[in-house]
């Protein structure tokens, strides 16, 4: 499977759209429950306005709410992203935080997110369990989990460790675009011959 995904997507990152490792975490944070397209079209707007977490950080949550109200849960959201750039500024002097242990700290960040910082602005390996890597992993037999946890731990046993940030965006890109949730495009999978859901069905 992932010499299929190395041979199709050879170059592959996130979708969302950023300049800083600051702006990549708000957009991450705003991308929960909300596609990559909606947040692409809130964000340029909010980074002009909101460019830093100094600046962020000083914003009311109602001037934020302003710029991402078409997202998902967004009085939340605004909550979080104003109390997350206060304790980067307060507690790690403006910089986003490299670990797992302190990004987890900052509010509305979770260990989904946490990772996708990990592997995509610092480089580390790291697989980040969404709701399509959830489930690509579990029909495929890739890795088997009730949790996304589950799933991250059995990723991170069965994949390489130069090769899983990678693999984040593969699963997914595969998830979004090919094994959707209510009509996996099966007959156009190119890992549908190493796919446990795919021989099982076959075998019916």
């Amino acid at each position: 499977m992932l010499a299929h995904f190395e041979q199709a997507m050879p170059l592959v990152t996130t979708e969302l759209t950023y300049e800083s490792e600051f702006q990549l975490l708000v957009a991450v944070v705003l991308s929960a429950q909300c596609t990559d397209k909606r947040v692409n079209m809130v964000t340029p707007a909010l980074f002009v306005a909101y460019s830093t977490p100094q600046a962020m950080a000083q914003a009311s949550v109602e001037d934020i709410l302003g710029y991402v109200k078409s997202v998902s849960y967004p009085n939340s959201k605004a909550a979080h992203l104003q109390a997350l750039s206060a304790m980067i500024v307060d507690k790690y002097g403006g910089e986003v935080p490299r670990t797992m242990e302190e990004l987890v700290k900052l509010p509305g960040v979770g260990r989904k997110t946490a990772n996708v910082m990990l592997a995509v602005a610092f480089g580390q390996s790291a697989i980040a369990v969404d709701t399509h890597v959830f489930r690509v992993a579990n029909r495929t037999g890739l890795a088997v989990g009730k949790t996304p946890l589950e799933v991250e731990q059995g990723l991170m046993k069965r994949i390489p460790a130069e090769k899983r940030a990678d693999a984040h965006h593969w699963l997914l890109l595969h998830g979004r675009y090919v094994c959707k949730a209510q009509r996996p495009d099966c007959m156009n999978c190119g890992i549908a011959q190493w796919c446990k859901k795919f021989l099982s069905e076959k075998r019916k």
